[in-house]
C-alpha cells in the first residue's frame, strides 16, 4: 500500500517538530515554522518526485524557510543612518544617561579629562572624536610617534585616576 504525500507528511510531524525546535530553540517559534513548512510542502507537492528522499526534501524546505525568515529579521532590524555627522555612527542609539550613577561617572570622567594638561588632553580628545593618528599628527604638527605616546599616557592617567569604575573580571 502506497502512502499519499499528505499521509507521509503527517507521519513526519513529530520529527519535523524536533528539527524545528533545534533550529529555533523555542517551542512556539518551532510550532510556527512547522505550520509554515507544512503549508509550503502542500503548496509545492507537484514539485516532489518519488525518487527523492521525502523527509530530506521536507526538512530542506523547513531549513530554507528558517534561513529566509532569519534573513528577513536581520534586514528588518538593520538601521540605516544617513546622517552627515559620521561621529554618530559608533554611538549607542539609547537616549542619554540612565541613572544618577552614570551622571556622576560622566561628570568625574570629564573632570579628570579637563585636569590633564593640554599636552595630553588635546591629542587624546581628537583621538576620542575619531581622528586617526596620522590626522592628529598633521593637525598638531607633531611626529606620529609623539601623538601615539601622548594618547597612550593620557589613557594610562585616566585609567589610574578612574580605577574605581573598573569592573572586576
Amino acid at each position: 500500500m502506497e502512502f499519499t504525500l499528505k499521509q507521509r507528511l503527517l507521519s513526519l510531524q513529530s520529527y519535523m517538530m524536533s528539527f524545528a525546535i533545534r533550529l529555533t530553540g523555542n517551542r512556539d517559534k518551532a510550532s510556527d515554522l512547522l505550520q509554515e513548512t507544512t503549508l509550503k510542502v502542500l503548496d509545492n507537492q507537484g514539485k516532489y518526485s518519488d525518487n527523492v528522499n521525502f523527509s530530506g526534501w521536507v526538512l530542506t524546505i523547513m531549513r530554507n524557510i528558517f534561513i529566509n525568515n532569519y534573513r528577513k529579521r536581520v534586514r528588518y532590524n538593520t538601521v540605516f543612518d544617513d546622517t552627515e555627522e559620521l561621529s554618530h555612527l559608533n554611538q549607542s542609539q539609547e537616549s542619554g544617561l540612565q541613572s544618577p550613577e552614570e551622571t556622576v561617572a560622566v561628570h568625574e570622567i570629564m573632570q579628570v579629562l579637563n585636569e590633564l594638561s593640554a599636552f595630553y588632553r588635546e591629542p587624546f580628545t581628537l583621538y576620542v572624536k575619531g581622528y586617526k593618528y596620522v590626522e592628529i599628527s598633521r593637525l598638531m604638527h607633531l611626529p606620529i610617534g609623539t601623538v601615539k605616546s601622548r594618547i597612550f599616557f593620557a589613557r594610562r592617567i585616566l585609567r589610574d585616576r578612574l580605577s574605581v569604575y573598573r569592573t572586576q573580571d
